[in-house]
């Protein structure tokens, strides 16, 4: 007994050796990874198969009466030999590792290749082989192997496989004093041997499984890392600028060797290996791609003929084309070129799917807020262009009635009217206009009020010449002269004590805009929901207030401010500060609407 544990813990070296070599295949850390495949469970079947038989073939022979043979090699048992081996170690890892199918189809292999062998323990051991795999695959199904118990569990289940095996050979090994003597030899050294053996091949399946985890994380990690520095770059959309600075973010991360992006019908950018005749701006003209465009679905190029450059020496070998997509359809292409085929291993096939999900999902939420843009553009604009009625009425019924008393004022009235709906309409067009444009409209609009109540209202303007030509949005200071009209001053306000004032002013790298009366003021239950939303008031319900705030909100963010003050009885106070437009900006926006 003690002459046989130093050559089953030779075996068992041997074998480890083997394991360690296969766990620096990418081809086995990439089967054991994912084992949940039917095409992998095959090939772990074969693997741990083949393990099975070279214990066979590497164990120790027992002749009758308890002697050790010398030999290093089995190819036969003699009638009343036997042999000491490890096959139980990989039928256990093989079942614990993939499961039922794997177990039955590794004990199958093993059990009926030690049945060939021969020996009066043939049947006995091919049994117990077979046996053992099934139970430890429906085991396996309940152990998660990374875990570090899952190690203990393992040593538990071999030793366990190792005894029963020990068992079997004396209910079913002929003559019995000869299968107890065979057990008083080999039992301790195989049970412990295999025990042991089990310990040290899970260690290295851990390993591979963690180390595989890390190889994952640090992919996910990438994948990330890419996705937060393209995002700047694809809520732009698929455009040649946007589409090179983001190919240039995945060489950087990936291993690919080349990088290219395409819409439905033209290379957008391409940077890397090949951007001599790989040219952006031109029409897509590989078959592969235009298959991945039609069908939506990941293509492969394995080989410089299947990607069909047109370059007969093109360095690049390999590709991967990925549908980029939004709102399920396919609108461009992402292609990852390598120029060694193998360098494209699942890892970097699956980093690239996910790269191409990350990317349709950025596009996708790219267009969703341009189209949640344009509609809240289309609302602000809907609310720009509404007059009111009353207010139209009122201007029709002063100017009919002056042109039978003062005809040249109702001329005048009908080019300020005109020019009240010239505003209307162009500020419905635009998101901000020059502040000379919002004070023409304010003129106007004070014009026809003034003609219906001659000297009751005096506007007052107070602004700095260097920013009328400064971007405001439409429709800001002329709502807020109506509501001082309209509720600021009495019905039986005394003639000239009614003031408006505005100003324009620099404050602090921003244009300050203010409108302020002298009217009865805001009372101080109303005043702090005034601009934050609409009020049920016998006044009004405050919907000017709130769409300004929300207008400028919308625009300016955290970089523009509304904020009303009131005391009652002495007037309201209306302060709106604004970022100050570059001069470009202004001069679109003041070109824009001369041309209007």
């Amino acid at each position: 007994m003690i002459g046989l544990l130093p050559l089953m813990l030779e075996r068992v070296g041997l074998l480890l050796m083997v394991a360690i070599l296969l766990s620096r295949l990418k081809s086995f850390r990439s089967i054991v990874y994912h084992e949940h495949g039917y095409t992998e469970k095959i090939s772990l079947i074969l693997i741990f198969g083949a393990f099975g038989v070279l214990s066979n073939y590497t164990g120790v022979q027992i002749r009758g009466g308890g002697s050790i043979s010398s030999a290093a090699w089995q190819a036969w048992i003699g009638p009343d030999g036997a042999i000491a081996n490890t096959r139980i170690m990989g039928v256990v890892i093989g079942g614990l590792l993939g499961g039922p199918l794997v177990g039955t189809g590794v004990g199958l292999i093993a059990g009926l290749h030690r049945f060939t062998l021969g020996g009066f323990t043939a049947l006995s051991c091919g049994l117990s082989s077979i046996l053992a795999g099934i139970v430890t695959g429906w085991i396996g199904r309940r152990i998660r192997v990374w875990e570090n118990k899952a190690l203990w569990q393992a040593v538990v289940i071999g030793i366990s496989m190792e005894a029963a095996q020990m068992g079997i050979i004396l209910l079913a090994a002929r003559p019995l004093e000869a299968a107890v003597a065979l057990v008083r030899v080999i039992g301790v050294p195989m049970i412990v041997v295999n025990g042991f053996g089990t310990f040290l091949f899970m260690l290295i399946i851990q390993s591979i499984l963690r180390e595989e985890s890390r190889t994952r994380a640090l992919h996910t990690q990438q994948a990330f890392s890419i996705a937060d520095e393209t995002l700047p770059f694809f809520r732009q959309g698929l455009n040649p600028e946007s589409c090179r600075h983001a190919a240039d973010v995945i060489l950087k991360w990936t291993n690919a060797d080349a990088i290219s992006i395409t819409d439905r019908h033209r290379v957008l950018a391409h940077v890397g290996e090949g951007a001599d005749h790989h040219i952006a701006l031109q029409s897509i003209s590989t078959r592969l791609t235009r298959q991945v465009l039609e069908t939506g679905t990941t293509g492969e190029a394995g080989s410089r003929q299947q990607i069909q450059c047109s370059k007969p020496d093109c360095v690049l070998q390999a590709a991967i084309v990925l549908p980029l997509k939004v709102r399920e359809q396919t609108v461009g292409t992402l292609k990852l070129y390598f120029k060694n085929p193998r360098t494209l291993d699942r890892a970097e096939r699956e980093m690239a799917e996910g790269l191409g999900k990350l990317f349709s999902t950025q596009l996708e939420l790219a267009e969703a807020e341009r189209q949640r843009k344009l509609l809240k553009d289309a609302e602000i604009k809907a609310l720009q262009a509404q007059v009111h009625p009353h207010f139209l009425f009122n201007a029709f019924n002063t100017i009919s009635a002056l042109c039978r008393t003062d005809p040249e004022q109702a001329r005048t009235l009908l080019l300020q009217l005109s020019v009240f709906f010239r505003s209307n309409l162009q500020g419905a067009r635009q998101i901000l206009i020059p502040l000379y444009k919002e004070l023409e409209h304010v003129r106007a609009y004070l014009a026809i009020e003034q003609a219906r109540f001659p000297d009751k209202y005096a506007l007052r303007m107070e602004i700095d010449p260097s920013l009328e030509p400064v971007g405001v949005p439409p429709f800001t200071l002329q709502p807020l002269v109506e509501n001082a009209l309209r509720y600021a001053f009495p019905a039986r306000t005394p003639a000239g004590s009614a003031l408006i004032v505005l100003r324009a002013y620099r404050e602090d790298g921003h244009m300050a805009l203010v409108a302020e009366d002298n009217g009865r003021g805001i009372e101080p239950g109303l005043l702090d929901a005034l601009g934050s939303k609409t009020v049920e008031s016998a006044e009004g319900t405050g919907t000017a207030l709130y769409n300004i705030r929300k207008r400028i909100d919308e625009i300016y963010g955290a970089k523009g401010s509304f904020r009303i003050e009131s005391v009652p009885g002495e007037g309201t106070k209306v302060t709106i500060r604004l970022p100050i437009q570059d001069s470009q900006g202004e001069d679109r926006y003041a070109e824009s609407f001369d041309r209007g």
